[in-house]
Protein backbone atom coordinates (compact mmCIF):
# COMPACT_ATOMS: atom_id res chain seq x y z
CA UNK A 1 0.00 0.00 0.00
CA UNK A 2 1.14 3.42 -0.83
CA UNK A 3 2.21 6.01 2.21
CA UNK A 4 -0.97 8.05 2.55
CA UNK A 5 -0.64 11.64 2.60
CA UNK A 6 -0.04 13.80 5.28
CA UNK A 7 -2.34 16.42 4.34
CA UNK A 8 -5.15 13.76 4.85
CA UNK A 9 -3.69 12.38 8.00
CA UNK A 10 -4.21 15.85 8.99
CA UNK A 11 -7.61 16.09 7.67
CA UNK A 12 -8.52 13.34 9.39
CA UNK A 13 -7.13 14.22 12.67
CA UNK A 14 -8.49 17.88 12.55
CA UNK A 15 -12.00 16.13 11.57
CA UNK A 16 -11.50 13.43 14.94
CA UNK A 17 -11.37 16.31 17.20
CA UNK A 18 -13.71 18.56 16.38
CA UNK A 19 -16.11 15.65 14.90
CA UNK A 20 -17.11 18.29 11.61
CA UNK A 21 -16.06 18.28 8.53
CA UNK A 22 -16.37 21.61 7.53
CA UNK A 23 -14.64 23.54 10.99
CA UNK A 24 -11.78 21.05 9.97
CA UNK A 25 -11.63 22.63 6.35
CA UNK A 26 -12.02 25.58 7.08
CA UNK A 27 -9.02 25.55 9.71
CA UNK A 28 -6.85 23.91 6.70
CA UNK A 29 -8.13 26.67 4.27
CA UNK A 30 -9.77 24.04 2.38
CA UNK A 31 -13.67 23.40 1.05
CA UNK A 32 -15.61 21.18 2.77
CA UNK A 33 -15.62 19.37 -0.08
CA UNK A 34 -12.23 19.21 -1.16
CA UNK A 35 -11.15 17.48 2.57
CA UNK A 36 -13.90 15.26 2.18
CA UNK A 37 -12.51 13.93 -0.91
CA UNK A 38 -8.89 13.51 0.78
CA UNK A 39 -10.62 11.51 3.44
CA UNK A 40 -12.43 9.58 1.26
CA UNK A 41 -9.07 8.65 -0.50
CA UNK A 42 -7.47 8.07 3.14
CA UNK A 43 -10.28 5.11 3.99
CA UNK A 44 -9.38 3.89 0.28
CA UNK A 45 -5.81 3.75 0.95
CA UNK A 46 -6.02 2.16 3.98
CA UNK A 47 -9.40 -0.54 3.42
CA UNK A 48 -11.14 0.94 6.63
CA UNK A 49 -14.02 3.17 6.88
CA UNK A 50 -12.93 5.93 9.72
CA UNK A 51 -16.05 8.09 10.00
CA UNK A 52 -19.30 7.77 10.12
CA UNK A 53 -20.91 10.16 7.90
CA UNK A 54 -24.16 11.86 9.82
CA UNK A 55 -26.43 15.20 9.51
CA UNK A 56 -25.14 16.30 12.59
CA UNK A 57 -21.38 15.76 11.73
CA UNK A 58 -19.03 12.46 11.23
CA UNK A 59 -18.19 9.63 14.04
CA UNK A 60 -15.15 7.80 14.23
CA UNK A 61 -15.37 3.93 13.52
CA UNK A 62 -13.85 1.27 15.49
CA UNK A 63 -11.13 1.99 12.99
CA UNK A 64 -10.92 5.15 12.62
CA UNK A 65 -10.51 5.76 16.56
CA UNK A 66 -7.88 3.19 16.67
CA UNK A 67 -5.90 5.26 13.93
CA UNK A 68 -6.78 8.35 16.07
CA UNK A 69 -4.97 7.06 18.84
CA UNK A 70 -1.63 6.06 17.02
CA UNK A 71 -1.60 9.31 14.75
CA UNK A 72 -3.27 11.99 17.06
CA UNK A 73 -0.50 12.15 19.35
CA UNK A 74 2.01 12.62 16.69
CA UNK A 75 0.68 15.27 15.20
CA UNK A 76 0.11 17.07 18.26
CA UNK A 77 4.04 16.75 18.72
CA UNK A 78 4.46 18.44 15.76
CA UNK A 79 2.05 21.58 16.63
CA UNK A 80 3.94 21.79 19.93
CA UNK A 81 7.69 21.61 18.34
CA UNK A 82 6.51 24.09 14.90
CA UNK A 83 4.82 26.45 18.01
CA UNK A 84 7.95 27.37 19.16
CA UNK A 85 9.63 28.53 15.77
CA UNK A 86 6.40 30.38 14.56
CA UNK A 87 6.53 34.22 15.34
CA UNK A 88 3.34 36.15 15.43
CA UNK A 89 3.14 39.30 13.48
CA UNK A 90 4.23 42.10 15.31
CA UNK A 91 1.43 44.39 15.21
CA UNK A 92 -1.17 41.38 16.29
CA UNK A 93 -2.09 40.31 20.02
CA UNK A 94 -3.88 37.85 21.85
CA UNK A 95 -4.90 37.96 24.68
CA UNK A 96 -6.59 35.33 27.33
CA UNK A 97 -8.57 36.76 30.13
CA UNK A 98 -11.41 35.67 33.07
CA UNK A 99 -14.61 37.10 31.65
CA UNK A 100 -14.90 38.36 34.92
CA UNK A 101 -12.04 40.15 35.30
CA UNK A 102 -12.40 41.57 31.48
CA UNK A 103 -16.26 42.80 32.34
CA UNK A 104 -15.05 44.22 35.86
CA UNK A 105 -11.58 45.31 35.21
CA UNK A 106 -9.78 45.40 31.99
CA UNK A 107 -12.40 46.42 29.38
CA UNK A 108 -13.45 49.60 31.11
CA UNK A 109 -9.73 50.45 30.62
CA UNK A 110 -8.62 49.12 27.02
CA UNK A 111 -9.91 51.98 25.54
CA UNK A 112 -6.77 53.95 26.65
CA UNK A 113 -4.44 51.16 25.17
CA UNK A 114 -6.23 50.87 21.78
CA UNK A 115 -6.01 54.70 21.43
CA UNK A 116 -2.18 54.79 22.34
CA UNK A 117 -1.83 52.08 19.89
CA UNK A 118 -3.73 52.21 16.79
CA UNK A 119 -1.35 50.17 14.78
CA UNK A 120 -1.93 47.13 17.00
CA UNK A 121 -4.29 44.66 16.48
CA UNK A 122 -5.69 43.30 19.47
CA UNK A 123 -7.63 39.83 20.00
CA UNK A 124 -9.38 39.59 23.12
CA UNK A 125 -10.39 35.95 24.65
CA UNK A 126 -12.39 36.28 27.25
CA UNK A 127 -12.71 32.69 29.11
CA UNK A 128 -12.12 30.73 32.10
CA UNK A 129 -10.06 28.02 31.06
CA UNK A 130 -6.25 27.79 31.51
CA UNK A 131 -4.59 28.59 28.57
CA UNK A 132 -1.80 25.58 26.88
CA UNK A 133 0.85 28.27 25.35
CA UNK A 134 2.64 25.46 23.85
CA UNK A 135 -0.83 24.26 21.90
CA UNK A 136 -2.80 27.73 21.37
CA UNK A 137 -1.94 30.75 19.47
CA UNK A 138 -2.21 32.95 22.63
CA UNK A 139 0.46 35.55 23.87
CA UNK A 140 -0.38 36.23 27.12
CA UNK A 141 -3.23 36.16 30.00
CA UNK A 142 -4.26 37.72 32.84
CA UNK A 143 -5.21 34.84 35.49
CA UNK A 144 -5.86 35.23 39.11
CA UNK A 145 -3.43 32.76 41.03
CA UNK A 146 -0.85 31.66 43.44
CA UNK A 147 2.29 34.04 40.93
CA UNK A 148 3.21 30.41 40.00
CA UNK A 149 3.01 28.27 36.61
CA UNK A 150 5.38 25.96 35.07
CA UNK A 151 7.18 27.00 32.40
CA UNK A 152 5.71 30.26 32.23
CA UNK A 153 6.64 34.09 33.09
CA UNK A 154 4.04 35.88 35.58
CA UNK A 155 4.10 39.47 36.49
CA UNK A 156 2.54 40.85 39.40
CA UNK A 157 -0.53 43.50 38.71
CA UNK A 158 -2.09 43.95 42.29
CA UNK A 159 -3.70 42.03 45.20
CA UNK A 160 -7.50 41.61 45.52
CA UNK A 161 -9.36 42.38 48.69
CA UNK A 162 -12.66 40.97 50.33
CA UNK A 163 -15.46 42.20 52.33
CA UNK A 164 -19.08 41.66 52.59
CA UNK A 165 -21.55 42.27 50.25
CA UNK A 166 -25.40 42.39 50.09
CA UNK A 167 -27.96 43.70 47.87
CA UNK A 168 -30.22 46.96 49.28
CA UNK A 169 -33.13 44.71 49.43
CA UNK A 170 -31.63 42.26 51.65
CA UNK A 171 -30.49 45.03 53.91
CA UNK A 172 -33.99 46.94 53.87
CA UNK A 173 -36.16 43.63 54.18
CA UNK A 174 -33.27 42.03 57.46
CA UNK A 175 -31.70 45.43 58.61
CA UNK A 176 -27.72 45.84 58.89
CA UNK A 177 -25.75 43.35 60.58
CA UNK A 178 -22.89 43.56 62.49
CA UNK A 179 -20.09 41.54 62.95
CA UNK A 180 -20.95 39.65 66.55
CA UNK A 181 -24.13 38.55 64.84
CA UNK A 182 -23.33 38.19 61.18
CA UNK A 183 -23.13 34.22 61.81
CA UNK A 184 -26.36 34.39 62.17
CA UNK A 185 -27.94 36.12 58.68
CA UNK A 186 -27.90 33.77 55.07
CA UNK A 187 -24.36 33.95 54.09
CA UNK A 188 -23.34 32.79 50.90
CA UNK A 189 -20.24 30.74 50.45
CA UNK A 190 -17.57 31.13 48.14
CA UNK A 191 -15.48 28.06 46.56
CA UNK A 192 -12.39 28.54 48.93
CA UNK A 193 -14.68 29.42 52.17
CA UNK A 194 -12.99 32.33 52.80
CA UNK A 195 -15.42 33.71 55.13
CA UNK A 196 -13.48 31.20 57.63
CA UNK A 197 -10.64 33.32 57.48
CA UNK A 198 -12.73 36.18 57.77
CA UNK A 199 -14.23 35.37 61.28
CA UNK A 200 -10.69 34.04 62.34
CA UNK A 201 -9.23 37.75 61.27
CA UNK A 202 -12.19 40.21 62.46
CA UNK A 203 -13.81 37.74 64.98
CA UNK A 204 -17.54 36.16 65.49
CA UNK A 205 -18.15 32.44 65.09
CA UNK A 206 -18.98 31.06 62.15
CA UNK A 207 -22.08 29.93 60.84
CA UNK A 208 -23.36 26.15 61.14
CA UNK A 209 -24.24 26.15 57.64
CA UNK A 210 -24.20 28.52 54.65
CA UNK A 211 -27.51 29.37 53.07
CA UNK A 212 -25.82 28.23 49.66
CA UNK A 213 -22.51 27.36 48.18
CA UNK A 214 -20.95 28.67 44.97
CA UNK A 215 -18.30 27.42 42.85
CA UNK A 216 -17.11 30.49 41.09
CA UNK A 217 -16.95 34.32 42.42
CA UNK A 218 -19.04 35.99 39.38
CA UNK A 219 -22.32 33.43 40.42
CA UNK A 220 -21.28 34.13 44.38
CA UNK A 221 -21.87 37.90 43.03
CA UNK A 222 -24.60 37.71 41.30
CA UNK A 223 -27.00 35.96 44.00
CA UNK A 224 -25.82 38.72 46.05
CA UNK A 225 -27.07 40.93 43.59
CA UNK A 226 -30.86 39.31 43.56
CA UNK A 227 -31.16 39.25 47.09
CA UNK A 228 -30.09 35.96 48.09
CA UNK A 229 -27.63 36.19 50.87
CA UNK A 230 -24.51 38.44 52.32
CA UNK A 231 -21.54 37.28 50.02
CA UNK A 232 -17.39 37.86 50.69
CA UNK A 233 -16.94 39.95 47.82
CA UNK A 234 -14.03 40.57 45.78
CA UNK A 235 -13.29 44.41 45.58
CA UNK A 236 -11.94 44.28 41.90
CA UNK A 237 -15.23 42.32 40.58
CA UNK A 238 -17.43 43.47 42.76
CA UNK A 239 -16.74 47.62 42.35
CA UNK A 240 -19.39 47.74 39.69
CA UNK A 241 -21.96 46.33 40.79
CA UNK A 242 -21.60 48.55 43.68
CA UNK A 243 -21.00 52.09 42.10
CA UNK A 244 -23.93 50.71 40.17
CA UNK A 245 -26.43 50.59 43.49
CA UNK A 246 -26.41 46.79 43.11
CA UNK A 247 -24.31 45.99 46.08
CA UNK A 248 -23.74 47.47 49.66
CA UNK A 249 -20.49 47.04 51.81
CA UNK A 250 -21.44 46.39 54.45
CA UNK A 251 -17.96 46.73 56.44
CA UNK A 252 -14.59 49.13 55.72
CA UNK A 253 -12.73 46.04 56.76
CA UNK A 254 -10.84 44.22 54.33
CA UNK A 255 -9.09 40.90 54.13
CA UNK A 256 -6.28 40.23 51.69
CA UNK A 257 -7.08 37.78 49.17
CA UNK A 258 -5.05 34.49 48.81
CA UNK A 259 -4.36 35.17 44.82
CA UNK A 260 -3.45 38.34 43.02
CA UNK A 261 -3.38 39.09 39.35
CA UNK A 262 -0.72 38.34 37.19
CA UNK A 263 -0.06 38.75 33.12
CA UNK A 264 1.41 35.31 32.36
CA UNK A 265 3.13 34.41 29.54
CA UNK A 266 5.66 31.89 27.61
CA UNK A 267 9.76 32.85 26.77
CA UNK A 268 8.57 33.29 23.52
CA UNK A 269 5.99 36.01 24.24
CA UNK A 270 8.93 38.01 26.16
CA UNK A 271 10.20 39.81 23.10
CA UNK A 272 6.86 40.31 21.45
CA UNK A 273 6.76 44.00 20.71
CA UNK A 274 2.70 43.76 20.98
CA UNK A 275 2.78 42.32 23.95
CA UNK A 276 5.84 44.27 25.15
CA UNK A 277 3.79 47.15 24.46
CA UNK A 278 0.60 45.57 26.26
CA UNK A 279 2.67 44.86 29.21
CA UNK A 280 4.02 48.53 29.73
CA UNK A 281 0.48 49.68 29.57
CA UNK A 282 -1.05 47.36 32.18
CA UNK A 283 1.86 47.42 34.65
CA UNK A 284 0.97 50.92 34.85
CA UNK A 285 -2.72 50.77 34.90
CA UNK A 286 -1.79 48.24 37.57
CA UNK A 287 0.23 50.71 39.11
CA UNK A 288 -2.21 53.15 39.81
CA UNK A 289 -5.04 51.39 40.43
CA UNK A 290 -2.97 49.48 43.26
CA UNK A 291 -1.98 52.79 44.70
CA UNK A 292 -6.10 54.07 44.68
CA UNK A 293 -7.36 53.96 47.93
CA UNK A 294 -8.90 50.15 48.03
CA UNK A 295 -11.87 51.74 50.13
CA UNK A 296 -14.73 52.54 47.95
CA UNK A 297 -15.49 56.26 48.60
CA UNK A 298 -17.95 56.72 51.76
CA UNK A 299 -20.49 58.06 49.37
CA UNK A 300 -20.85 53.79 48.22
CA UNK A 301 -20.95 52.58 51.62
CA UNK A 302 -24.47 53.58 52.91
CA UNK A 303 -24.98 53.08 56.05
CA UNK A 304 -22.33 53.57 59.15
CA UNK A 305 -20.04 50.35 59.79
CA UNK A 306 -20.67 48.80 62.91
Amino acid sequence: MSRPPLTALQGFVLAARTGNLSLAARHMHLTTSALSHQIRGLEDRLGQRVFVRGPRGVDLTPEGARLLELVGPQFESIERALHEFIAPPSDELTISVMPSVASSWLVPRLSRFVSAHPQLHLNLQSTAALVDFSRESVDAALRFGPGEWPDLRADHLFDDWLTPIASPDLIKRLGRPTQKNLSEWPLLRDPENVWAKWFRTFGGVPPNRYLAHFDDTETLHHAAVEGMGIALGRLTMARPLVESGQLILLSRRRLRADFAHYLVYPARSSQHPALLAFRAWLLEEARRYAQEPQRLPRALIRHRHH
